[in-house]
This record gives C-alpha cells, sequence and structure tokens, in this order.
C-alpha cells in the first residue's frame, strides 16, 4: 500500500470526537482554551492529539513560543476535520425526523449594541425552532468581531460596521442612525448642532468601533479633527458609557436604539444632531472560505431568508 492510502484508512479510523476536539485546538492555538471551550480537562485535550499523531504517525502541532502552530500534515487534516465533521452533521440530520430536535454550537462575536439589543431576539427566535441549539457568545468592538471571524475562532458575527475583505459575507440585518444622549439634567435642549458639541466634555466609544469609525468621518466631513473634541474617556463598554453620561461626566453619540432604550427609564436625554443624516446597519458577517457547520449553516439560512421574505 501507498502513503496515501494509509492515509486514507488512518483518517477513517479516527475517532470523530477526536477530530472535533483537534478542531477546537487548531481555532483556539492553544490545548487550555480549547478545553475550556468543549469542558475537558487539558491532560484529555492532549490525549486525543496524541492519538490522532499516533494512528496517522505525523505530526500536528508545531510548539512556537506559546502558540500551538500547525504542521503541513496539521493543515492538510483540519480541512478534512471539517469535511468529515459537516457530512456526520448532515447525516444525523437527514436521518433525525424531527427537526427540531437537531443539536449544535454556534459560537458568535457580536459587537455591544446588537448584542444587547438584536442578538437575544435573534437566538430566541432560532431557538423557537431548533430548542437543541446552543450559543456560545461573546462581545467585542466590531473591528475585532470582523478579525474573529476572520480567524475562525467564532463562526459567526454581528456587528454596526463593514470591514471589506473578499472573505467575508455580510447580511445587513437593521438600519438605524446615531443620536447624542446627555445627563437627564443636561441643559442642552432640543437638535444639537456639531459646534455647539465641542463646548462640553464628551466620552468617545473605543477605536474598534463602529460607532467611533462613523463620528469620526462625520467630524471629517465638518473639519473637526479630534484634538478639537473634548475628549474625557474611551470605552469599549456601552454600559460604561451610559453610567459616564449619567453622572454628566461628558455627552456622547451611540446608536439610536440603545439610546430610546436607556432613555425610557429617564437615565439619559437623547437628542437629534442637526445635518448628521449618515444612517449604518447592523450585519450579520460569516467567513465565505469556512466550512460552516449544520447548525451553523442554518441559522445564516434563517437569517437570509428573512431578509428576502
Amino acid at each position: 500500500m501507498n502513503n496515501r492510502l494509509f492515509e486514507w484508512i488512518g483518517v477513517v479510523m479516527m475517532d470523530l470526537h477526536q477530530l472535533y476536539v483537534f478542531t477546537k485546538v487548531v481555532e483556539h492555538r492553544s490545548f487550555s482554551k480549547a478545553a475550556e471551550v468543549i469542558f475537558l480537562s487539558q491532560s484529555t485535550v492532549s490525549s486525543h492529539i496524541q492519538t490522532l499523531e499516533k494512528q496517522l504517525n505525523v505530526h500536528l502541532f508545531d510548539r512556537v513560543g506559546r502558540e500551538n502552530i500547525l504542521t503541513p500534515s496539521g493543515e492538510r487534516l483540519y480541512q478534512w476535520a471539517l469535511k468529515i465533521l459537516l457530512l456526520k452533521d448532515q447525516a444525523l440530520l437527514d436521518i433525525n425526523n424531527g427537526m427540531t430536535e437537531f443539536r449544535g454550537i454556534i459560537r458568535m462575536s457580536a459587537s455591544s449594541v446588537p448584542g444587547q439589543f438584536l442578538v437575544p431576539k435573534m437566538v430566541k427566535k432560532f431557538r423557537n425552532a431548533y430548542p437543541q441549539a446552543m450559543f456560545h457568545i461573546n462581545q467585542s468592538p466590531s473591528k475585532i468581531v470582523a478579525e474573529k471571524v476572520l480567524n475562525g475562532s467564532v463562526d459567526l458575527g454581528v456587528l454596526g460596521e463593514k470591514y471589506e475583505n473578499e472573505k467575508l459575507q455580510y447580511i445587513p440585518l437593521l438600519k438605524e442612525k446615531l443620536m447624542l444622549i446627555t445627563a437627564s439634567n443636561h441643559r442642552l435642549k432640543g437638535p444639537v448642532n456639531i459646534r455647539t458639541m465641542l463646548d462640553y466634555p464628551f466620552v468617545m466609544r473605543s477605536s474598534d468601533s463602529g460607532t467611533n469609525s462613523i463620528i469620526e468621518r462625520f467630524l471629517k466631513r465638518n473639519n473637526i479633527t479630534k484634538d478639537q473634541v473634548n475628549i474625557t474617556s474611551y470605552t469599549d463598554c456601552l454600559q460604561s458609557l451610559i453610567q459616564f453620561v449619567k453622572e454628566d461626566i461628558g455627552i456622547s453619540i451611540i446608536s439610536e436604539i440603545a439610546a430610546k432604550e436607556y432613555s425610557k427609564s429617564k437615565l439619559i436625554k437623547i437628542h437629534e444632531i442637526e445635518d448628521f443624516n449618515e444612517e449604518r446597519y447592523f450585519y450579520l458577517v460569516f467567513n465565505k472560505m469556512k466550512t460552516q457547520s449544520i447548525i451553523s449553516k442554518m441559522f445564516i439560512e434563517e437569517i437570509a431568508y428573512q431578509k428576502t421574505s
């Protein structure tokens, strides 16, 4: 027998769970992080990888610094593993009479506003149809969400800014605009001009957020540099930003969805911004080059169908 045939026999003999563990180590670039995500001990994860290497008689990882880097053989196995695990999911789906019994994990990263106000509704609707679906969701600024989708550490992202890359596919979810917010006792009233805003301390979102990108474009269009804005603080966290504004540490510009939600409880006041007509979308984003699990594909198709129906 030639080496190619031995390789195929080795793949057939492999335990599907071992392949699943292997893909998690690849995606998280760490045995310990993979173990944490899939609720196994690090020693068990290491044992699964060692068994795979013994069965195939190859090294799958090289240790470089603190990261585990795939060898050429590891790269090839990773692509096969994704296809094999997808085929397994398809088989289970085909033989399962009750589609609602289909189970799986969707790993998602979301920026702050959609993570707080859109994703819970999306998850609820999907789980009404597929109650065994499980979601692992983390929150990051929009730029980091896009990076996580690109490097495969998550299956899907929901974010408020497009970052152009030929590998990324975007599905628009909702259109909205940004609004100025102030403390409930602030003296500003009615629609506010951008020049008037410069007279007050300002709380800014982090540079990786979609909101920050829109604000910077608006300032540039009005020939205003960031140095002209009296920025008191930057924050990644929407809830922290709301508290800063509530305590009158500064005014800020945030999503209309979030602004209206927080204003209901009288925590803040909201104001229209004169000549600020730029609208934005929230998007579902996925990597076109990544082999998605069946459950992730079903979620994507569900979202796409809702947008076209």
